[in-house]
Order: C-alpha cells, then sequence, then structure tokens
C-alpha cells in the first residue's frame, strides 16, 4: 500500500492539489474507491490533506443501505468524516428522460459537488477512476465516433475533480486491499449487460488487450496525447477565429479553414453550449461552398447567417 500511497501523493501534487486542501473522497464501497480512501488517508500526513468521504446511495437495489452503513464504518474506523446521503436515481432517470448510468452519474457528481463546496473554496473531489476506466470510457466513445475530444478520454483533473489513480490497475489496487486484509463491497449491478459500460468491461477490455498485451495501457497514453492535441487544436481555432471575426461580429470565412479547425472555430464562435456535430458540419459545409444567403439554426437560440463568404452567429429573436 505505501508505494500505491506514494504514487498517489506524487500525482495530487503534480495535478495542483494545494497543502492543506480538503480532499472529498468518493467512496462507493468498491475496492477501487476503498483503496482510493485508504491510499488518501495515508498520503494526506505529510501535506496536511483534509480527508473527507462522501457517498451517495442511488437507491436502485437492494443492499445499497447496506453499503452506506458500510462506508460510513470505514470512515470511522479510520477517523474521517462521511457525509452519506440517498437519492432515487429511477426517478430522477425518468424525470430527465435519461437512461439510468447518465442519471446516476449527474446525481453523484452534483452530490459530490455540493460536498466540494461546504469543505471549502480549496477543497477537491477525488474519484477512483482507474486505467480500465479510461480504456472503457475512449473505447465507448470510439464505438459512437469520437474526435480528439472524445478520444482524450476521462481528464485527470477538470475543476476541482481531479482522478489521482487513473494510471493504475484494478487488479493491482484489489491485490492491496487483499494483501493489507482491507474489506470491500462488491456492487452486483457491475455485472448487468444492459448498460454499455460493463459489455465494454466484460467483452471488449479482454478482447482488446487479447490482440496486443498491455492495451490497455497503451490506450491510456494514446488519451494523453489526444488530450495535448485537443488543446493544440482549440488554442489554434481561437487564434484563428480571433484573426477572421471583424468588430462587428462577421467571421472572414475566405480562405476556408483548415478541416481540423473549423468545425472548433464555430464551436469557439457560438459559445455554450455546443452546437450539436451535426448542425455544426452543416455550417461548415455550407461556408465552405461558399452558400451565401443562408441561416442555419445552431440550437438553444442561435442562427448562423452565412453571406458573401462571411459568417456570423446571432441570437434568434
Amino acid at each position: 500500500m505505501s508505494a500505491l500511497a506514494s504514487r498517489l501523493e506524487a500525482a495530487l501534487l503534480r495535478l495542483g492539489v494545494a497543502e492543506g486542501a480538503p480532499l472529498v473522497l468518493a467512496v462507493s464501497g468498491g475496492p477501487d474507491s476503498m483503496a482510493l480512501m485508504h491510499l488518501a488517508v495515508e498520503a494526506a500526513r505529510a501535506h496536511s490533506w483534509r480527508p473527507l468521504v462522501a457517498h451517495l446511495d442511488h437507491g436502485l437495489r437492494d443492499g445499497s443501505a447496506d453499503d452506506a452503513r458500510f462506508v460510513a464504518d470505514a470512515a470511522f474506523q479510520l477517523g474521517v468524516e462521511a457525509t452519506i446521503s440517498r437519492t432515487d436515481v429511477a426517478a430522477l432517470a425518468a424525470e430527465r428522460g435519461d437512461g439510468l448510468e447518465e442519471a446516476g452519474r449527474v446525481a453523484r457528481y452534483g452530490f459530490l459537488e455540493e460536498v466540494g463546496i461546504a469543505a471549502g473554496p480549496d477543497a477537491v473531489i477525488l474519484t477512483a477512476h482507474t486505467a480500465e476506466d479510461q480504456a472503457e470510457t475512449v473505447l465507448l466513445h470510439l464505438a459512437r465516433g469520437a474526435g480528439a475530444a472524445g478520444l482524450s478520454g476521462i481528464a485527470e483533473r477538470r475543476g476541482r475533480i481531479v482522478r489521482p489513480l487513473l494510471s493504475e490497475r484494478r487488479a493491482t489496487l484489489r491485490e492491496a486491499l487483499d494483501g493489507a486484509g482491507i474489506r470491500y463491497r462488491i456492487d452486483p449491478s457491475n455485472e448487468d449487460q444492459r448498460f454499455s459500460r460493463n459489455r465494454a468491461r466484460t467483452d471488449l477490455l479482454p478482447a482488446f488487450e487479447g490482440l496486443h498485451g498491455g492495451a490497455i495501457d497503451a490506450v491510456g497514453r494514446m488519451a494523453v496525447q489526444a488530450a495535448d492535441d485537443d488543446r493544440v487544436l482549440d488554442a489554434l481555432a481561437l487564434t484563428a477565429l480571433a484573426r477572421r471575426r471583424s468588430a462587428d461580429g462577421w467571421i472572414d470565412w475566405r480562405p476556408a479553414p483548415v478541416s481540423a479547425v473549423a468545425a472548433r472555430i464555430v464551436r469557439a464562435a457560438a459559445g455554450a453550449p455546443a452546437p450539436s456535430s451535426e448542425r455544426t458540419e452543416a455550417l461548415v459545409d455550407a461556408a465552405n461552398r461558399g452558400r451565401g444567403g443562408r441561416v442555419i439554426e445552431l440550437g438553444s437560440g442561435r442562427n448562423a447567417v452565412l453571406r458573401g463568404g462571411r459568417v456570423r452567429i446571432v441570437q434568434s429573436a
């Protein structure tokens, strides 16, 4: 465990976690998150980090309340404050029109953010995503058709959310727990093949590693490179947009931007939320063809007006 704790400590420092910051630990009770909790508690001592456990019961199956009690007891044994909450993810999914996976993700991150805000402005949220989670995410994005952003997979840090175990393998974490006699829970819903991530875990990853030994770690390295490329392309798009856009808001599309940055120019000009890929592609295609006198809806009350080799994005009336 000590070697893993040292690697986690190094990851937190590399990812900019301040001395003395509260560490909100997302703990489900499974092996990955139990490893995160024990490793973070050990690593925290040298930097005055203050670990806090956060557990959200999704209320989706019998036994979920037992998981919550298990996490609370484990935190108590370590002398760590725990915030335990419960929500009805099935009702949230029905209300939002989402699947259970997406509704659970929204509820979980919303809860973690609330705990983080309460912990203080320097608080960071630690999740126990591993190298396998990274590979699953990249493969799922690839199956849906992904660019550099999708191939970047899970970011090591985004805002206050930090994932310090993203380079660690699940087997390594479980072996460390077993060797130290640390108990954990197994969530039976992880075997439910209705969920795409579970199918990726049980079918895709073993097949992928069967094609090439070390494929999971290779996907992680590729995701890091894709994230670097994605940032460079975004920077190029912002530079091109600043150069092409005049004071009155019109964007000169002549000559047409290279394809690698054209869609990014559109997204940067439109702002959040980003237009759909279909609408973005339609605008880029029309602008590249020099089709003036057209208006293309971009969603969220925005239209793109094309005129004389120029593009302008306006709020619709």
